[in-house]
Parts: structure tokens; C-alpha cells; sequence
């Protein structure tokens, strides 16, 4: 029986820039990893790699002035209402002044008592206190700070979003509702801003008589020169103070290329991600990590599926309840060994969750990479579809 179980390297690389050879420098970087850290790279191993470094790798940026020019170019400039964007200074502020470049006047409905992804606008209790329903009740700026006050920054950052996004696109309303149709009292153009709730917000609006886009539909194609992405705007990051780093284009092309490198290589079949944000919440500050549309845009076949896992503790708890020692751990692997092909619906994998497999895999690796100075923009996962019944 092996000792060890799923293992996660986060391997460190170069600072990738625009127009490296991403795929030869990656495959160098594991085989380097390899060779100082006593391992061997093996059939099944995962190999995940940050959007981030794709999409740099790929020059695939946009300028404020160009998101404006397509912002422009789609509503006609007027009056413009943007619903449920995310208070974020990496995330949405600079693509927030973008669009206020790509309008005459701009409308901003807040989603309250946070957004989409959990970061706090300001405290429920307040709500319950005062017998505001967020799901009903909607304000202008002046009646939300009468209610809420100035208590509006953000626990983290210690940014009041409210005053900052004002500051971003001068001369802005804000408004505070969690009906997207609200803005309609405003403008009937209006640029839904939600990333996972978007199609619903979109489809809301559209009923109620708005024209309105969604924000991957914004930058999906070149603009004056600029990058563009199959998913817009959604999952892009800042990277300078005029321009975002759009989310990578291309990722099937891409794993399907470092695959067959890596079997050149090694001669071993490893399996081959992007990913982006990890689908956790901060259990402290109730934020949800997923900010990116998706966990991954692209992975090889071997990941598309999803875990069919028996749960140990549950045998062990109940059918083996009055087996120990090395006739419970016998019993148990042979159990694994024998687990139908499906175990879906069936007491036994009770609490094994199963998502799917580029979904858990992708937030482990954004767990091992991490969003700062860890310098480890690739990840191998090695032991992951391995269990308690296998001999090696």
C-alpha cells in the first residue's frame, strides 16, 4: 500500500512575457522541478497552468480607450446602466473607467448587502434592524446612506467602494437594488455586469423591455489592435493603470499542444488544464473566490468527468462496523476494487461531493499557487486518480 497520497507541486518558473515560447519553457521548468526534487513524472499526472500566464504569454491585453471604443461602438454612447458589477479594484475598476469613457452619462446599480462573489457592501444585521428586504427594497444613494450611513468599507481592502467607483467615473449615479430592472427607471441600455448570473440578469431586462448586453459579450473581438477573449471582459485582471489583461483565448489549442510535448518528452500521457480562480469561500469574510467565469476554460480528456468515490468512514461506521486491523483495511480496498461503474444515488458515496474533476483540481492548484509573490504559475498534481486500493 502506497504511503502517500494526491501530491501538489507548485512549480517555479520565469517571469513569462508577451511572445515566449510558453509550452518549450513550461515542459523545461517541470523537468528542471524534476530532476532537483527526486520525482519522476508519470502517466496520470496532472499538469495545471494559471490563465494568467496564457493569456500574458499571448499579449492578449486591452486598453481602456479600446474597451471604450467597443463599449461605444455597441450602445451608441448616451446614457448607460451597468448592474450587479463586482467591488473590486483589480476586477471591475478599471474596466469600470473604461466604460464610463464609452458613454455620456453613466448609471451604476450596487447589488446590497454584497456582490455577487460575497464582498460586503455593508452588514445584514443593518438590514434586519431597519425590516429592509434586499430581495425587494431598492434606494438612491442618498436614501441608502441614510439607512447604512458611511459603514460602507470593505472588510478587507478598507476601501469604501461607493465613494471609490464615484471617483472612477465622475459625474456617475449610483443606485442600490438587487432587481435588475431596476435600472430602467434610468436607461433602457444597460451592460449586465454579474459573471455567473449574467444570462438571467440578461434575460430579466430583455423581458422587461432594456437592451442589454453582458459583459462577455464586450472585447470579443479586436478593437483598434487590442487582445480579445471568447468570454469578453469576464476574468480580466488589471495590468496597468490603462490596461487589463484579458481572460486567455485559444486554452484548447493550447493544453492539447502541451500534452503532446510532455508525451514527446517523457513518453508518459500527463493530463493538461488552464486554470483561473478556484471555486472556495472565505469562511471569515464570506467572500467566494470564483471571480473568473469559469475555474477552467480548457482541459485534456482525462479530466472531463467527474470522481466516483465510495466513502471509507461510512463502511467502516457501518457495514464493517465489527471488522478491524487488516481485515477492515482488506475488506475496505476490496470494496473500492468492486464499486460499480456509477455510484450515483447510492448511500455509500454519501458526502463525497462530486463536482467536477477540472473544477477540483483547478481550486487546489489556485490553492497551491496562490494570487501573489509564490512564483509558482504551473502545478503538477501527481497520485490524484489513485485510492486506498491501489498497490503503488
Amino acid at each position: 500500500m502506497p504511503s502517500t497520497g494526491v501530491i501538489a507541486r507548485g512549480i517555479v518558473t520565469q517571469i513569462f512575457k508577451q511572445g515566449d515560447d510558453l509550452i518549450s519553457l513550461i515542459c523545461d521548468s517541470l523537468s528542471s522541478a524534476a530532476t532537483s526534487g527526486g520525482f519522476t513524472l508519470n502517466d496520470g499526472d496532472i499538469v495545471a497552468v494559471t490563465e494568467a500566464v496564457v493569456g500574458r504569454t499571448q499579449g492578449n491585453y486591452a486598453t481602456r480607450d479600446q474597451i471604450a471604443q467597443d463599449i461605444r461602438a455597441k450602445f451608441g454612447g448616451g446614457t448607460l446602466g451597468i448592474v450587479f458589477p463586482i467591488l473590486s479594484r483589480n476586477r471591475f475598476a478599471p474596466v469600470l473607467s473604461a466604460i464610463a469613457r464609452g458613454c455620456d452619462k453613466l448609471i451604476i446599480q450596487l447589488s446590497y448587502p454584497c456582490d455577487e462573489v460575497g464582498n460586503k457592501l455593508v452588514d445584514i444585521s443593518v438590514c434586519d434592524a431597519n425590516q429592509i428586504n434586499p430581495h425587494t427594497d431598492s434606494f438612491t444613494e442618498p436614501e441608502f446612506r441614510e439607512i447604512f450611513g458611511t459603514d460602507t468599507v470593505h472588510t478587507f481592502t478598507g476601501i469604501d467602494y461607493i465613494e471609490y467607483y464615484k471617483s472612477l467615473a465622475p459625474g456617475c449615479t449610483i443606485v442600490f437594488s438587487n432587481d435588475p430592472t431596476f435600472i430602467l427607471q434610468y436607461t433602457d441600455n444597460v451592460l449586465a455586469c454579474d459573471i455567473h448570473t449574467r444570462m438571467r440578469t440578461q434575460a430579466l431586462v430583455t423581458k422587461a423591455g432594456g437592451r442589454c448586453l453582458r459583459l462577455d459579450e464586450i472585447m470579443t473581438a479586436p478593437v483598434a489592435g487590442s487582445g480579445y477573449s471568447e468570454y469578453g471582459l469576464l476574468g480580466s485582471n488589471k495590468a496597468t493603470e490603462d490596461s487589463v489583461k484579458l481572460f486567455p483565448r485559444d486554452t484548447k489549442p493550447f493544453v492539447a499542444a502541451l500534452q503532446a510535448e510532455l508525451k514527446r518528452r517523457t513518453g508518459h500521457t500527463l493530463e493538461v488544464m488552464v486554470y483561473g480562480d478556484g471555486g472556495f469561500k472565505d469562511p471569515v469574510g464570506g467572500i467566494w473566490e470564483l471571480a473568473d467565469p469559469v475555474i477552467s476554460p480548457a482541459y485534456t480528456d482525462g479530466l472531463a468527468s467527474t470522481p466516483n468515490e465510495l466513502k471509507i468512514k461510512y463502511i467502516a461506521d457501518n457495514d464493517l462496523a465489527d471488522v478491524s486491523g487488516d481485515e477492515l483495511t482488506e475488506k475496505i480496498r476490496q470494496r473500492i476494487r468492486d464499486k460499480d461503474q456509477s455510484l450515483v444515488g447510492r448511500m455509500a458515496s454519501e458526502g463525497t461531493t462530486p463536482r467536477r474533476i477540472h473544477d477540483l483540481v483547478g481550486s487546489l492548484c489556485d490553492l497551491v499557487s496562490g494570487s501573489g509573490d509564490r512564483g509558482t504559475p504551473v502545478v503538477l498534481v501527481q497520485n490524484y486518480f489513485k485510492n486506498y486500493a491501489d498497490n503503488t
